[in-house]
């Protein structure tokens, strides 16, 4: 019998993301929507590198630390394997692989983008 997460989709991903927020200082639906609002964010600086060659590290880097504070590491991986078309895995994996979210047997077959690789070994 197939269970409702066992494949994360568009349908059932906000019930997916309520499930697993932790966040105890949250008080209302709009902080919620807020932290889930942050994969909105970094794929659009993920898009912005895409198209004009401009990577703001450190604001990824930030958002994507909320998400993994909030929604823990292994849920918050499914969603980002979701959320992010096939072409970002590769810009999106460095910084999972920087802050140690990734485990080692994950997403193996995915290559990572070689300049972001290079900004990230500098800080």
């Amino acid at each position: 019998m197939m269970k409702i997460f066992d494949e994360l989709n568009n349908e059932n991903f906000n019930f997916f993301a309520a499930q697993n927020y932790h966040n105890p200082g949250c008080t209302d639906i709009a902080e919620f929507n807020e932290d889930l609002s942050r994969f909105k964010y970094v794929k659009r600086l993920l898009n912005r590198y895409e198209t004009f060659g401009d990577l703001k590290e450190r604001l990824i880097l930030n958002h994507i630390i909320v998400i993994y504070n909030v929604f823990g590491i292994k849920a918050s991986n499914r969603m980002v394997w979701h959320k992010f078309t096939y072409k970002q895995w590769s810009y999106i994996k460095p910084f999972l692989v920087f802050l140690n979210y990734l485990p080692e047997n994950e997403k193996v077959e995915i290559k990572m983008d070689p300049y972001i690789v290079e900004v990230l070994r500098k800080i």
